[in-house]
C-alpha cells in the first residue's frame, strides 16, 4: 500500500497539483470511502475515524460532502423499480 501511495504522490507532484489541493482531495476521498463503508452513518464513520461526530460534521461541511446524498445512492430502489426475481424451477415432489 505504501508503494501505491508513493506512486500517487509522485503523479500528483508531476501533474502540478499543489499541497493544499492534494490534502483536500485526499480528505474528500478518505471521508467518502469511510462514509460509504458505513452506509452514510456519520456516528459509525466517526468511530471508525477516531474522531467526534461533530468534528466529522464540520469536516464534511468544509469539504462540501453531503452524507444525505450518499445515503440516497446506497438505498435500494422501490419495489416497483426492482427487477422481478427469477422463478425457481418446480421440484419433482
Amino acid at each position: 500500500m505504501k508503494e501505491q501511495l508513493e506512486s500517487l504522490v509522485l503523479q500528483m507532484v508531476r501533474g502540478g497539483i499543489r499541497y493544499g489541493e492534494a490534502v483536500r482531495e485526499f480528505k474528500r476521498a478518505f471521508l467518502n470511502k469511510v462514509l460509504a463503508e458505513n452506509r452514510g452513518n456519520q456516528c459509525q464513520a466517526a468511530k471508525v475515524l477516531g474522531m467526534h461526530r461533530n468534528s466529522l460534521g464540520r469536516a464534511l461541511a468544509e469539504l462540501k460532502i453531503d452524507p444525505r446524498a450518499l445515503r440516497l445512492q446506497l438505498r435500494r430502489p422501490p419495489r416497483s423499480e426492482r427487477p422481478a426475481p427469477a422463478r425457481r424451477a418446480a421440484s419433482g415432489r
